[in-house]
């Protein structure tokens, strides 16, 4: 099969197993409207089109509300104040570069990468120490690396950076470690919240293979 059409099953076969195990464990409508728009949403970008960002915005306002019925009040504001307003943005910038219907993919210089990782530890410290102080918050720490890297990796999406699946990586792998400390606490749709971010961390992974063919495909033309 041409990769390029291996791409374009790939939001499909994601989206589809969500939904599906979203109907085998007999998910609440809620919790399923997350998963399968949060799924479709991130494997859209991973291939470059712009629609995830639309579908992004039905996946922002439930996870949100899930988010708040567990204490994860750094997540309600992640999701509500910045990734509502950013997916239109991200919307019509990528609207503006794109080419055959696929967005255009360029990567950082390496002294901006190192930027990027200093910035990112001192504002997880500094987001920790102010989340830590809210009555009910739980994980404050994870709660703020989740939001810190979920900020950032969304900023290099919008400007088309392929490291921002770097990030997404990173980012993946510690949400799952915060719903499974709220899973071990009985939160609510926890188990379902680690389903749909081990789901993320996969495509983050396959983000990262076809940027980077995206990236060396424009340097090379």
């Amino acid at each position: 099969m041409p990769p390029s059409l291996q791409r374009t099953y790939w939001p499909l076969a994601l989206t589809s197993l969500a939904l599906v195990f979203c109907l085998a464990t007999k998910t609440d409508w809620l919790t399923t409207s997350t998963v399968v728009s949060g799924v479709a949403c991130v494997s859209l970008i991973a291939i470059g089109k712009r629609l995830g960002y639309l579908i992004g915005l039905v996946s922002s306002i439930t996870y949100a509300w899930i988010a708040y019925q567990n204490g994860l009040f750094g997540e309600v504001g992640l999701n509500i104040l910045f990734y509502l307003p950013t997916g239109v943005a991200g919307y019509f910038m990528w609207a503006k570069n794109e080419a055959n219907g696929t967005v255009n993919m360029q990567r950082l210089a390496s002294r901006q990468r190192r930027w990027l990782v200093l910035g990112s530890v001192l504002a997880t410290i500094v987001l920790g120490l102010v989340l830590r102080a809210i009555p009910g918050q739980n994980s404050p720490f994870v709660d703020a690396a989740t939001n810190v890297l979920s900020i950032i990796a969304t900023l290099l999406m919008m400007w088309r950076f392929a490291e921002q699946w770097w990030l997404y990586v990173a980012l993946n792998v510690l949400t799952v470690s915060l719903w499974t400390i709220r899973y071990l606490a009985d939160g609510y749709a926890a188990d379902r919240m680690i389903f749909l971010w081990l789901i993320y961390l996969i495509n983050s992974v396959f983000g990262l293979i076809i940027w980077a063919r995206g990236v060396e495909k424009r340097e090379n033309t």
